[in-house]
């Protein structure tokens, strides 16, 4: 029987706010936005979802501040990860939902919590590579690097790996997802234009070739004010394990974007291009010796 699955991505802007707007009231903004775009989700049968990277918040590690320590919540005690347990069992819909999380006080994590179609919270993914880099991305200041290693979730729908923003440019974490039996990568992202934009649509198409999986790649749309960093400039995509773009969304709108994926596909492509067969991991020792 044909594996063909309803699969979805949401792109928004960040609602505007003011410089004395409490960080609870953005979130609270931020979450009311998303839910008719939720609810769209749920009435076009969508059956996995995935949100953009710090979905209920702006991009704050444009700037460094204490006060976005705010925004963090537990996992999956909070209420953004009850909320989208509530949201999955509705719709009968599996969700990645990115979350500030807090361990504890003081540490912090860029994470995404996957939740079942039936409410069911499944784990989370910490993000591994943290970028620190100049203008404006200075997310070492919030985020502790994960160590969860590279979980792949068994959903009802497909089994879903989690790779987010910045961890895309590493394909090492890439290529375990694939190992640990991911059938589809979702990379929630906060990225603007530039040379980034170039590789938008290049690095992700080529770990679908490399490992023949699919890829869902979300960005968020828009300039965020007081920051300005530069235009998120959206093009949230899906890729096929051939690396062919099957659907993707506008740079400057809050969309839906959907997508009927074939999971079949990834045993026909493996069949044919034997990647896993041939690799030879005996010989990439030097790999992790060669610099510290």
């Amino acid at each position: 029987m044909p594996r063909k699955v309803l699969c979805g991505q949401i792109q928004c802007h960040t609602p505007p706010f003011d410089q004395d707007t409490p960080v609870s009231k953005i979130k609270e903004m931020c979450i009311e936005k998303h839910i008719p775009l939720l609810d769209e989700a749920g009435k076009k049968g969508v059956k996995i979802l995935c949100l953009q990277e710090l979905f209920y918040g702006p991009y704050f590690p444009a700037e460094q501040d204490t006060k976005w320590y705010g925004l963090a919540e537990k996992i999956p005690e909070g209420d953004t990860t009850k909320f989208m347990m509530e949201v999955a069992k509705k719709h009968g819909m599996a969700i990645v939902a990115p979350i500030y999380e807090e361990q504890i006080t003081g540490v912090y994590y860029n994470t995404a919590a996957v939740i079942d179609n039936d409410g069911k919270y499944l784990g989370k993914y910490r993000k591994i590579h943290i970028p620190h880099v100049h203008p404006g991305f200075w997310e070492k200041f919030y985020f502790k690097p994960g160590n969860l290693g590279y979980p792949v979730f068994k959903t009802q729908y497909a089994d879903v790996g989690v790779y987010i923003c910045y961890d895309r440019h590493f394909p090492e974490g890439a290529r375990l997802l694939g190992l640990n039996g991911a059938e589809i990568i979702f990379n929630p992202s906060a990225t603007v234009a530039g040379l980034s934009e170039h590789l938008w649509e290049l690095e992700q198409t080529a770990h679908a070739v490399a490992n023949g999986y699919f890829v869902g790649a979300i960005n968020r749309v828009g300039t965020e004010a007081p920051w300005n960093i530069g235009e998120f400039y959206g093009k949230t995509y899906f890729c096929n394990p051939r690396g062919q773009i099957v659907a993707q969304a506008e740079r400057d709108s809050d969309e839906l974007i959907t997508a009927e994926l074939d999971f079949d596909l990834i045993r026909e492509v493996r069949n044919v291009w034997q990647f896993y067969r041939d690799r030879r991991p005996e010989t990439y020792e030097d790999m992790t010796k060669l610099l510290p």
